[in-house]
């Protein structure tokens, strides 16, 4: 393994800390889109239990309870029942806004670290072939062998790992925006039937 990364030359140093930095990016937002999901099924039971009886102090109890974005309006909503609904909803809607970023989280990293792994497979592409051809061109027909071998060697591995790094990184990226973006649907959706339901429109 370290044989591999040192063939790669000094450009395998970033390439391996993206690598690293991708990875525990996925595993945390797969965690917390795990968590928040159970946490936000719990909530939604138990606000259905609790609003149909009027008790809106349970209902504010199990949003502290379950500290997830959802949570966070639903209570903002439950603290601005007495308003009118078109105001209501003004403060419920930045509220949404507010929250909404915590989806996001890391993912505008994992992205960019999707195309500077590319980008640094593709430099380090160019530096061992510069190299490969220096070597060609300062010791005759084929110069050196070995110093050519290992030329190309490093121009091969550091595409291999930036792609390595780049193709899941990418993935997972659009992924996860998908389901960032999925969470916040469903939390508008929530809080629409909440707040019909706080104005008396639908029981």
């Amino acid at each position: 393994m370290f044989n591999l990364l040192k063939s790669g030359g000094i450009l395998m140093i970033p390439i391996l800390i993206c690598g690293l930095l991708a990875t525990y990016i996925i595993i945390e937002r797969l965690v917390y889109f795990a968590s928040i999901q159970k946490k936000d099924r719990e909530l939604r039971k138990n606000l259905e239990e609790v609003l149909a009886g009027g008790d809106f102090s349970s209902a504010e109890a199990f949003c502290i309870q379950a500290g997830t974005p959802l949570s966070q309006v639903v209570r903002k909503a439950l603290g601005c029942r007495k308003l009118t609904e078109d105001d209501m909803r003004e403060i419920v809607q930045c509220e949404i806004d507010a929250v909404a970023p915590q989806f996001d989280h890391w993912l505008t990293l994992l992205s960019t670290i999707a195309n500077i792994s590319t980008l640094l497979g593709l430099f380090g592409t160019v530096t061992g072939n510069i190299k490969a051809f220096g070597v060609l061109g300062s010791g005759g027909t084929m110069g050196n062998p070995a110093v050519l071998a290992s030329s190309i060697s490093e121009a091969l591995m550091t595409t291999a790992a930036g792609l390595f790094v780049a193709i899941p990184s990418l993935i997972f990226s659009n992924a996860l925006s998908r389901k960032a973006d999925k969470c916040v649907s469903e939390m508008e959706g929530t809080v629409t039937k909440l707040i019909l339901r706080l104005t008396g429109r639908v029981m």
